[in-house]
């Protein structure tokens, strides 16, 4: 089984857009994952069923039993997120889990109770089966969630024997990035011609190979700026990165985004027709050695 991470360092670059579009043609063997938990959107082109939601639980909230509190205030003295109120009820989004009120309540009135901080997602899509997630508002661990789901559709690839995990990456270059990396076999980034563009991808590549995961790239939008793609070319080319296709700029993008639809499957347009050159040598690098009946 071998893992395909799409990152690029920052958001609206098309990360999306090419994973689904990837997914819609490997041809039902593989599994999808979504490991951009913060802003969840794959699933948006590829009109999941749900087949199971599952709550993810991390990092934990005081609770103050009434019962048992003497409102003697040493918990709201020493809070410093002011998450304790006059009332002696905790406001769950102001309460930052440090324990201290639990510590020093001389009647143990306060006890710290794991936390809803999302749900994740086993759908099932005309493609395959994607896993998916949504932390909610404010909540943290972003990192542990897509370790989460990354390790579900670890289990479905091996249970329903599928040969390829597709893995729609978070941008940036923090803990879930790191997460969503793990154990890759091939990190394509995408990057636009930019100047945060081109900076952010530069973050991204040093990041993935600090983890000697091997790194293609991906040029979206590339007509809009030639002196741009071409100093993007020329940074590929000195870290030898292979720059495996330039999309153009092409309107179709927005209309498959606002029919739901992967933009291989929305028609035929020129950006459509690079994905598929692109996906063709994605293919070739991650299944090097192989046949095409093994593919």
């Amino acid at each position: 089984m071998k893992q395909l991470v799409i990152i690029s360092g920052k958001g609206g670059t098309g990360k999306t857009t090419l994973a689904a579009s990837f997914f819609s043609l490997a041809g039902g063997d593989c599994v999808a994952v979504d490991c951009d938990v913060d802003a969840a959107d794959m699933h948006i082109l590829l009109e999941p069923e749900i087949i199971a939601s599952h709550d993810f639980y991390s990092g934990k909230t005081a609770f103050i039993n009434p019962s048992l509190c003497i409102s003697c205030g040493k918990c709201r003295e020493i809070c410093r997120f002011e998450a304790i109120n006059e009332t002696f009820n905790v406001d769950i989004y102001s309460c930052e889990g440090c324990a201290f009120c639990a510590k020093v309540c001389p009647v143990s009135a306060v006890e710290m109770k794991e936390r809803i901080s999302g749900k994740w997602f086993f759908s099932k899509t005309v493609y395959g089966h994607l896993i998916h997630a949504r932390l909610e508002p404010g909540s943290e661990n972003s990192g542990k969630l897509v370790s989460r789901v990354k390790k579900e559709a670890v289990e479905t690839a091996v249970k329903e024997k599928k040969r390829l995990i597709i893995v729609d990456g978070p941008p940036g270059t923090g803990c879930p990035l790191m997460a969503s990396l793990s154990s890759a076999d091939l990190a394509v980034i995408i990057t636009e011609p930019t100047l945060s563009g081109i900076h952010d991808m530069k973050r991204v590549f040093e990041t993935a190979s600090s983890f000697k995961i091997p790194c293609a790239a991906v040029i979206n939008k590339w007509d809009i700026n030639a002196d741009n793609c071409q100093e993007i070319e020329n940074y590929c080319n000195s870290n030898k990165i292979k720059v495996l296709g330039r999309i153009p700029f092409d309107k179709s993008v927005e209309k498959a985004i606002e029919n739901m639809r992967p933009l291989v499957k929305y028609g035929s347009s020129a950006a459509a027709e690079e994905i598929r050159k692109i996906w063709d040598k994605v293919r070739e690098i991650i299944f090097i050695g192989e046949t095409d009946e093994q593919r």
